[in-house]
């Protein structure tokens, strides 16, 4: 005698995952919005809350030093604790924060609440991606799925300058912090139903030393770079956080090496194929999101446009990304493998920024920003999605927190540093052009994307060099 019965049931387990995928795609949404969502709204606030100019870039920073100091951690602590239980406490705390920030009478009050997303935002996105790994397990399934999160990695920043630009624009800055409530508010209802009940290994350890040490050593080269956007690479306080950090890094590493628990196993970074990988989510974010800088300003400051149109005209970008991250790369990558969309998507990025060292204040969107961008959004739609699967792939399940959480390490760092040496080059272009005005302005952004250009194409011969050396040892 036969039975229908398992069916019915295997489908609604597999309709849960994907209901679990979209709760995991809107919490990492959340952290990657605030990445720029602040950005469009920051003069506006700066303006209500009568803040410094010396302040105004703490409302930036104060998010992305706590983030990217405290990821590490997080990543063990959803190891330890589970992933389920680390990404609800992280979205909740999240937008308890966002809260307090868009209710802010004050610099003070802000800047503490940016501080905390910044907090519960490293608690809750290596959870995003260690969930991810441990509920699709097929290869071509998680081709697929590692494809939308990609897609949302990459792309998110650019949804936060469209959000950010309608929010500002039409119900004031505010928003662009309330926005986090309802988001929130559907992630965690939705995930106490939904998300796998992954249980957590308790005998990974927290090593509080290496947190310190891994944590300082980012925390200082965040700021330093932060900071380099501010007064360059040449002063006394960037040379002294830089120093600080490479301190801290020979010491968190040499802590690794001999500890019994580590932070951050090293074994994670020393694979060949998986140290491509981390090389390249860090590269691709050094030119997209020095792209995103240069771009906003071009579009407001020089061509006119208004918050809410610049982000609109960044959907070409998230366009091209999605449909190259969802539709292209898997099936590409079950024909020409992986190194090749690892190299090939870091060139079309490359070949995004040469475009724009052709910026003049008399450029025109469609003849110039849009080919640009839909390079720019096919490049990492390519990369992303391959970066995290080889990045998880063969990760023990109690070190998948700690391997997810460097894939974010490696993106924040990359961003911060894009976003700072590629804004000093700028402005020393613009300051030595032998023209004055918007001339000189874009003359800088062009000689920076020039640089950027040529930091994504060395970074995909590393890369290549990097995957090649692996699949022939």
């Amino acid at each position: 005698m036969t039975t229908t019965a398992p069916a019915p049931v295997a489908a609604q387990v597999d309709r849960r995952r994907w209901l679990a995928l979209a709760v995991i795609g809107l919490a990492q949404l959340l952290v990657i919005i605030d990445m720029t969502i602040m950005t469009i709204a920051l003069p506006s606030a700066q303006q209500d809350l009568g803040m410094s100019d010396a302040a105004r870039q703490w409302a930036i920073t104060a998010y992305t030093v706590t983030f990217g100091g405290l990821l590490l951690l997080g990543g063990r602590l959803a190891d330890r604790l589970g992933r389920r239980n680390t990404l609800l406490a992280g979205v909740v705390g999240f937008a308890l924060a966002s809260a307090v920030g868009g209710a802010a009478t004050g610099t003070e009050m802000l800047l503490v609440a940016r501080a905390a997303q910044g907090v519960f935002a490293a608690l809750l996105a290596p959870s995003t991606l260690s969930l991810l790994t441990v509920t699709f397990t097929e290869p071509r399934e998680r081709a697929r799925v590692f494809g939308i999160f990609g897609a949302i990695m990459m792309s998110g920043a650019a949804v936060g300058l469209i959000a950010g630009g309608a929010l500002a624009e039409y119900l004031g800055w505010r928003w662009c912090l309330y926005i986090n409530l309802p988001i929130a508010a559907v992630a965690v209802v939705a995930g106490v139903f939904v998300l796998p009940r992954a249980r957590g290994h308790r005998d990974a350890r927290l090593d509080w030393t290496s947190a310190v040490l891994g944590g300082g050593a980012i925390v200082s080269l965040v700021y330093a770079l932060s900071e380099a956007a501010e007064s360059g690479f040449g002063s006394a306080l960037v040379l002294g956080l830089l120093g600080a950090s490479a301190v801290l890094v020979v010491a968190f590493v040499l802590r690794q090496a001999r500890t019994r628990g580590p932070l951050l196993p090293l074994g994670i970074v020393t694979e060949r194929s998986r140290a491509a990988a981390f090389l390249a989510v860090g590269v691709a974010a050094f030119g997209m999101f020095g792209m995103f800088l240069f771009l906003t300003y071009q579009m407001q400051a020089i061509m006119g446009y208004g918050p809410f149109a610049t982000g609109i005209a960044f959907l070409p970008l998230v366009a091209a990304n999605v449909l190259a991250a969802t539709q292209i790369t898997g099936r590409l990558s079950a024909r020409i493998g992986t190194r090749p969309l690892l190299v090939g998507g870091l060139l079309l990025l490359a070949a995004g920024l040469f475009l724009l060292t052709w910026l003049t204040p008399e450029s025109s969107y469609a003849g110039l920003l849009l080919p640009a961008e839909l390079l720019l959004g096919l490049g990492a739609g390519l990369a992303m999605p391959t970066v995290i699967n080889v990045a998880t792939s063969g990760v023990a399940p109690r070190e998948a927190g700690a391997a997810s959480a460097f894939v974010t390490t490696s993106q924040q760092v990359g961003a911060s540093l894009g976003t700072a040496s590629l804004n000093t080059i700028a402005t020393a272009a613009t300051a030595s052009a032998a023209t004055g005005g918007a001339a000189a302005t874009v003359h800088g952004f062009a000689t920076a994307s020039g640089w950027g250009a040529a930091v994504l194409a060395v970074g995909a011969i590393m890369v290549g060099w990097l995957y090649r050396a692996r699949e022939r040892s």
